[in-house]
């Protein structure tokens, strides 16, 4: 299938062709056809399956010659926000479209001098369209096509009130288009409370990890960790790296490590502020830096090409968020390596990750590094040997056992 065969707006094609697009994606050959004919739609697909382009084309071909606010796009963070109105401003760019983002950590009075001028998309986070509204600087009622872009990482950080509010101000008739990666209940209860008659479409079942991505597992003593990752950054494969800590302070703390390290680096965290978030994520890009450290604010939204690996340096608490983070690599068909450090209170963890995909990750171990005293556990034996304590654990391969039957034998060992 060509995009032709999904759009007739030449201008939209003309701007696809110089972006590059050659073939639609599954989602985007599913999607739009139904977005197209007006249906509210409930799409659920991996990050870094094209989405994004998924409703912008229906909504950008449904405008038209007309003027006035027409489009509304909601996000979780600022970080997605600017990234789907970059993507929306590319794919308008033969058309007589203006396309605002509201987002927060940015002057509230240069959006009010910017709405005032008008805008015909507008892509916004909840709590920042909250501040719009309560100012009136923004009027949604001739808002035609609402989308809620992540809806259940909007729901998993809080926002379901802010979003009943947003939809207060809309229009009852309207076209909703309703995209996530996941589908928990609360995010299935709120799709079926806020469309109307919606058509499902799926490219993957819910809480799976992209293909294309080699995922590996390093059994690791917290204070190795550093160490450990200077010595995988020093591999010549690995090029462009995404580093993921669970804390703000831990991220400031592993920057600063590497770059004493030589390492060219820099950090992404809640705490920075708009134009630091910007350069980092900027300098990240252009590749003038080869490592981002970053909390779970770049787990979405961080639509970046030629990311080679993506570490996990604490493995994240919410299993799900996990599959979010590996997305950032191995994006759109592309190939590439997730590696995640455990530790032996990381043992739960990985377990419940495991569990949500459905296989193992590939354990792997150095005996300078590993948290067992001397990597015999995981890859050095190609079986487990237990004393007669643990004998009735048998001679299976550690990667087969569960958590707690690793707990024993390093008790017994």
């Amino acid at each position: 299938m060509k995009f032709d065969e999904l759009t007739s707006a030449p201008a939209i094609l003309r701007a696809i062709r110089e972006l590059g697009w050659e073939e639609p994606t599954p989602i985007q050959q599913k999607a739009i056809p139904v977005a197209r004919t007006g249906r509210d739609l409930v799409g659920i697909a991996q990050t870094g399956t094209g989405k994004t382009a998924s409703f912008l084309i229906p909504a950008l071909e449904k405008h038209g010659d007309r003027e006035g606010l027409y489009t509304l796009i909601l996000c979780p963070t600022r970080e997605l926000a600017q990234q789907v109105a970059a993507d929306a401003r590319a794919l308008s760019k033969y058309l007589q479209l203006f396309v605002g983002e509201l987002v927060g950590g940015l002057p509230i009075r240069q959006q009010i001098r910017d709405l005032r001028a008008g805008f015909d998309i507008v892509v916004a986070t909840p709590g920042r369209l909250i501040d719009h509204l309560e100012r009136g600087t923004i009027d949604l009622s001739e808002i035609e096509t609402l989308v809620l872009d992540e809806a259940d990482r909007m729901l998993d950080m809080g926002f379901r009130p802010q979003i009943d509010e947003i939809l207060r101000h809309l229009p009852k008739k309207r076209q909703t288009l309703f995209f996530s990666a996941t589908m928990p209940n609360g995010v299935h209860a709120l799709a079926l409370r806020i469309l109307d008659d919606p058509v499902w479409v799926e490219v993957a079942r819910p809480n799976t990890a992209a293909t294309g991505i080699e995922q590996k597992v390093y059994s690791v003593r917290p204070e190795k960790k550093v160490d450990l990752l200077l010595e995988l950054l020093a591999q010549p494969d690995w090029d462009q790296v995404l580093v993921f800590t669970r804390t703000k302070h831990g991220a400031d703390i592993l920057g600063a490590r590497l770059q004493r390290a030589g390492v060219s680096c820099t950090v992404l965290h809640g705490d920075r502020d708009m134009k630091e978030r910007r350069r980092a994520l900027d300098e990240f890009d252009r590749g003038h830096v080869r490592v981002l450290v970053a909390t779970d604010v770049a787990q979405r939204g961080l639509d970046i090409e030629g990311i080679s690996h993506v570490v996990n340096f604490d493995v994240p608490q919410d299993p799900e968020d996990y599959i979010h983070r590996i997305g950032r690599t191995g994006r759109a068909g592309a190939t590439g390596t997730a590696v995640t450090f455990m530790s032996g209170g990381d043992l739960a963890q990985v377990h419940d990750i495991e569990r949500l995909l459905g296989y193992k990750f590939e354990r792997i171990s150095i005996e300078a590094y590993d948290y067992t005293g001397g990597g015999s556990l995981l890859t050095s034996r190609p079986r487990v040997q237990v004393n007669r304590a643990g004998s009735r654990l048998g001679s299976r391969r550690a990667s087969e056992l569960s958590p707690e039957e690793l707990r024993q034998l390093l008790k017994v060992g």
